[in-house]
């Protein structure tokens, strides 16, 4: 299996790795528009070597599109349009957009829409580490609409992976990764964004900032330029969740100004049973 992956990030540079690692592919081609990743891919031993998209798609088996997702409405299609027995899978984390743009290409069953979710606040080829993917959920979209050929590789490709695999439309996709994802990154901007306007001593927070804390914050450290995209084509979604969200803060703000302990205990204790879901 020659595998190209497109966009030499955390997400494509840690699927180089262990697919590499655990003999999925034989060979990894790396395309990216900065030159600068692929020598550093080269060095640090991610990919095999670096081309460009035209000579790349033509020696592989599978083309793997780790680009942000505003790139991947342009990218897909023109890709899709140079393959012929290849397939195609993207890894982006929204889908309808996508979906739409491609709908009615005549070669959309080369194509697996997919989501492997995982990831770190880090961005880069620098950041691509092994086993990021280890024990987590990769989500395959609209399934029907692609290819058997197409489906297999990307069940083989994850459970080589050691992923936990589930089907999706890409409707429900983007629904469920607004609230599991999306505003978790929102509110991290927002909590880091509160804490530098209040905290104008930068050394206190270093000081006094702990665990919590740190895990708190920890997803503001992500790059705007991968979320931006994200939170634009999931905008409707996102807002949905966000509208929620606000409301549970002011409720409980008005239980904090009225002193009301008890009700804000049971909420509390209510936050509580996320642990029989998350383990």
């Amino acid at each position: 299996m020659i595998v190209t992956i497109v966009g030499i990030g955390l997400i494509g540079g840690s699927l180089a790795i262990s697919l590499k690692e655990n003999g999925f592919a034989d060979k990894i081609i790396g395309v990216d528009k900065s030159q600068e990743n692929l020598d550093k891919a080269i060095r640090r031993r991610l990919i095999d070597e670096d081309s460009d998209l035209n000579t790349a798609i033509e020696q592989s088996d599978l083309i793997i599109l780790a680009v942000p997702v505003d790139n991947l409405l342009t990218l897909l299609p023109n890709v899709l349009d140079k393959v012929n027995y290849q397939i195609v899978m993207d890894v982006g984390s929204t889908k309808m957009s996508l979906m739409e743009v491609v709908e009615n290409h005549p070669k959309r069953q080369n194509l697996i829409a997919t989501h492997p979710m995982a990831g770190t606040e880090y961005s880069g080829p620098e950041a691509a580490i092994p086993n990021l993917f280890d024990g987590k959920c990769a989500v395959l979209c609209d399934v029907k609409k692609s290819s058997k050929k197409a489906i297999g590789i990307a069940e083989k490709l994850y459970k080589s992976l050691n992923m936990n695999i589930v089907c999706l439309g890409a409707k429900a996709h983007d629904i469920h990764c607004a609230y599991v994802s999306h505003i978790s990154h929102i509110s991290s901007f927002a909590l880091a964004l509160t804490v530098l306007e209040k905290e104008k001593d930068e050394k206190q927070i270093f000081d006094l900032a702990g665990g919590g804390f740190e895990s708190t914050v920890r997803l503001a450290k992500s790059s705007p330029e991968m979320w931006i995209p994200i939170f634009d084509q999931n905008r409707e979604n996102i807002l949905d969740v966000l509208d929620e969200h606000i409301n549970t803060l002011s409720n409980l703000r008005s239980l904090l100004i009225k002193k009301d302990l008890e009700k804000f205990y049971q909420l509390i204790q209510k936050a509580n049973s996320i642990k029989k879901i998350l383990k």
